[in-house]
């Protein structure tokens, strides 16, 4: 336990003044709580890594299961109409939509069902608060760890995503290091960030309605199974609504860097990817630190 210190002065026959310095600076005192709240949850996942690891795989693992391995074998695989080298093209187009949903689900699980229990009958967000620090440093705590998940669950995804397949179909794959690299930790902090929103939005009661109304849509509508480049056919009178309005969900922006990263298909400029992600974050996160704030302080 560190101690303060201090010198005591005298002017004279007046009163001795006490000088009280303190051990350390308020910003290296808030550093360390952030360390240390990072450290505690990531010393929680490493307790329970294997449940972590079940979890991330589950829902990756069956789609590339179902859609590239079982519907081919049975004559049914999507883009079977061009054969194994059709099957193949949608292989290429799947894998890095299911790393995107990889990293969108496991950075909503991370931080916005655990932040919903915190705030509900659990009430531990009431020693988190106590850290030394701000209290906005204690949710960016929550959404830097949970963004180390998602990295973790991009990692064991990618490569089984990208092996299991029927015989004869292949993604064609062409890892890009210096989209990769960059790519995937500014979708982490943007996926956590969008989990800090709902996490405080949302009560444990209404967990249900989120993922029907919120998670769903954003899968279904995120470029998951289709490129955005072929968003165009989907028009009326020639107006292409579909690749419009879908360019309000984060994770199209996600499933197409993953594409660039990942394969050499068609998709979305990067000059568009990663400016619209960059505001994404900033806007998920200063609503989450607002939401936040209110939440524990009412």
């Amino acid at each position: 336990m560190s101690t303060d210190t201090f010198a005591v002065t005298s002017a004279g026959d007046g009163p001795s003044v006490a000088v009280i310095q303190p051990p350390r600076s308020s910003g290296a005192a808030s550093r360390a709580a952030l360390r240390a709240l990072i450290r505690r949850d990531l010393t929680v996942l490493r307790k329970n890594f294997w449940e972590f690891v079940g979890r991330t795989l589950m829902q990756p693992l069956l789609l590339v299961f179902v859609f590239l391995y079982v519907f081919p074998t049975i004559g049914q695989g999507v883009g079977g109409a061009g054969g194994r080298a059709g099957e193949s093209d949608f292989a290429t187009v799947l894998v890095p939509g299911v790393v995107a949903i990889s990293i969108m689900f496991q950075g909503i699980q991370s931080v916005a069902i655990q932040l919903s229990q915190e705030f509900g009958y659990t009430r531990e967000i009431e020693d988190r608060v106590q850290a030394p620090c701000p209290i906005w440093l204690v949710a960016v705590a929550r959404v830097l760890s949970g963004a180390t998940q998602a990295l973790i669950s991009a990692l064991i995804v990618f490569p089984i995503a990208a092996v299991v397949h029927a015989p004869g179909v292949h993604a064609h794959l062409t890892v890009h290091w210096w989209i990769v690299v960059t790519l995937i930790p500014l979708a982490c902090v943007a996926m956590t960030s969008l989990g800090l929103v709902l996490g405080t939005t949302f009560e444990p009661r209404n967990i249900g309605l989120m993922f029907g109304f919120v998670v769903l849509p954003l899968v279904f509508l995120g470029g998951t199974y289709y490129q955005w480049t072929r968003l165009g056919a989907v028009s009326v009178d020639g107006f292409h609504w579909l690749q419009v309005l879908v360019l309000v969900n984060p994770l199209i922006y996600i499933a197409e860097g993953m594409r660039a990263g990942l394969t050499n298909a068609a998709h979305m400029p990067l000059v568009v990817v990663y400016p619209v992600l960059i505001a994404f974050l900033a806007l998920f996160l200063g609503v989450g630190l607002r939401n936040f704030r209110r939440r524990v302080l009412s």
